[in-house]
């Protein structure tokens, strides 16, 4: 299932439930999805959120309102002045408001936040930096309508998005965002070294896959080696960014860029910390009701995104 000599033994880090999940997944995502049109992927996607969606808890008002022209869902359960701002992820090739409409509906009930998911614009009819431009001007107009603090998360591509749009509403907004957290996100990392080489073929997530992706969503351009609204890893400031959870999974090629994230906030004088999860795989927010393991993840992401609204930092320097 790996890929060289030392590939890692994926029969022994991911137990049993989380092999479950994934053959469940694989059947309805196949591994060579990438292969497919681009509609043809956006189909069987959807199928797949739809076999693994777990529905909305009671009490959960939601409503679709555009946030700066940009299509969006807002769920609600009870008064509150914390406003959870949340990119999905999908490759900024797929998912959209009802990929993740069960997760952000579960971190509103276990919050009591207010979550607002956002609809950005699609790769490759929406190149960068369009997807970018959606997610900052959905994040302004939210900014405007709920005047109080603000929690930044996303995951996979969605992560990259919220620390993009962190970066530079940091010094237009500055203390109005009290944390983010960020889920097996891709920031930019070197591709030559850590788990891009050691988990170039994971299950769920390759290498050549996140090549598939790249070319996507830059269209006829080239990937900017400098821009922070493309990498965030490639900013050459990292002061003043707020506290930041990452929490990536073991068996999957962007995990380091976890480290090297949480690195760079610490290097510049800032809070951070990396929980890179054991035997977890890109995507395995949807594994939650198979996996304990998976459960226990989000259980960290929800822990994670309450305690940043509280304005809390319940992590020890050994956890950092």
């Amino acid at each position: 299932m790996g890929g060289g000599v030392n590939a890692p033994d994926y029969d022994q880090l991911i137990d049993t439930e989380t092999w479950a999940y994934i053959a469940r997944l694989d059947a309805a995502y196949p591994p060579d999805a990438v292969e497919m049109t681009i509609r043809e992927q956006r189909q069987v996607y959807d199928r797949m959120c739809r076999l693994f969606d777990q529905g909305r808890p009671a009490r959960i008002v939601v409503r679709d309102i555009p946030y700066g022209a940009v299509p969006c869902r807002i769920y609600e359960k009870t008064a509150t002045d914390v406003t959870v701002v949340y990119y999905h992820g999908g490759g900024f090739v797929v998912g959209g408001l009802d990929s993740h409409d069960d997760i952000c509906a579960a971190i509103c009930d276990r919050t009591g936040y207010r979550v607002i998911s956002v609809d950005y614009g699609l790769a490759p009819e929406v190149v960068f930096p369009g997807c970018f431009n959606d997610a900052c001007a959905a994040f302004e107009a939210i900014a405007k309508v709920h005047p109080g603090p603000l929690v930044m998360a996303g995951d996979s591509a969605g992560g990259n998005l919220a620390a993009a749009v962190t970066h530079q509403a940091r010094h237009d907004l500055p203390g109005r965002i009290r944390g983010q957290l960020l889920i097996y996100p891709g920031l930019g990392g070197d591709r030559g070294q850590g788990s891009y080489v050691e988990h170039a073929n994971a299950p769920q997530l390759t290498a050549a896959d996140l090549a598939f992706y790249l070319k996507v969503r830059v269209g006829e351009g080239e990937p900017p080696t400098d821009d922070p609204r493309f990498a965030p890893l490639s900013d050459t400031d990292f002061t003043g960014l707020p506290p930041s959870v990452l929490i990536t999974a073991e068996c999957d090629p962007l995990a380091s860029d976890g480290g090297a994230y949480r690195d760079a906030i610490r290097g510049a004088g800032g809070q951070a910390v990396w929980f890179n999860e054991p035997g977890m795989v890109h995507g395995c927010l949807r594994a939650r009701a198979m996996s304990s393991r998976a459960a226990a993840f989000f259980d960290k992401v929800v822990e994670g995104i309450a305690a940043l609204g509280r304005g809390d930092w319940p992590y020890s320097d050994a956890q950092m």
